[in-house]
């Protein structure tokens, strides 16, 4: 994770994403940030595709995205709104934002190779370094998933 990430636009790249998330392949599960609005909401973009090494699993000959991943999308959608909206700590290094928590998950469509999942990230609170998040995911504008989930931001 680069310290150095300017935020020029309302969207970001791939490139962009990789230079505030930690994560790589295979886990890293934002293609795009479609809007940005610095400390309030994301929207984000994970494009499914057949290629997933998950679906080799899960299920052979139906392929189904696991809900734990599409969590762990929406996660990653709200770290890049918290890495976007807080401060370095007072060494000046870039917080780490940790999943600490995951509340009322409701999964209500599959997602499958070929679809969009278009991930939806609102800040409820960010209080002492815990960040509450209320989270949403499409597919068509159909709800897939939708959880409130609970990060810790630790120094780095």
């Amino acid at each position: 994770m680069n310290e150095s990430v300017a935020i020029t636009g309302l969207s970001l790249d791939i490139t962009k994403i990789a230079e505030l998330l930690p994560h790589r392949y295979p886990f890293l599960l934002i293609d795009r940030v479609l809007e940005l609005d610095v400390g309030k909401r994301v929207k984000a973009l994970k494009n499914v595709t057949v290629n997933e090494p998950f679906f080799n699993g899960h299920f052979p000959g139906k392929p189904v995205m696991p809900g734990v991943l599409m969590i762990e999308a929406l996660a990653q959608a709200a770290a890049v709104l918290a890495y976007t909206s807080q401060p370095k700590d007072v060494a000046g290094r870039q917080q780490v934002v940790y999943l600490a928590g995951v509340d009322d998950a409701r999964f209500k469509r599959i997602v499958i190779p070929g679809d969009q999942l278009i991930l939806e990230v609102t800040t409820s609170r960010i209080v002492r370094g815990i960040g509450k998040f209320a989270c949403r995911a499409t597919v068509d504008g159909q709800l897939a998933v939708e959880a409130t989930l609970i990060a810790a931001l630790r120094a780095g």
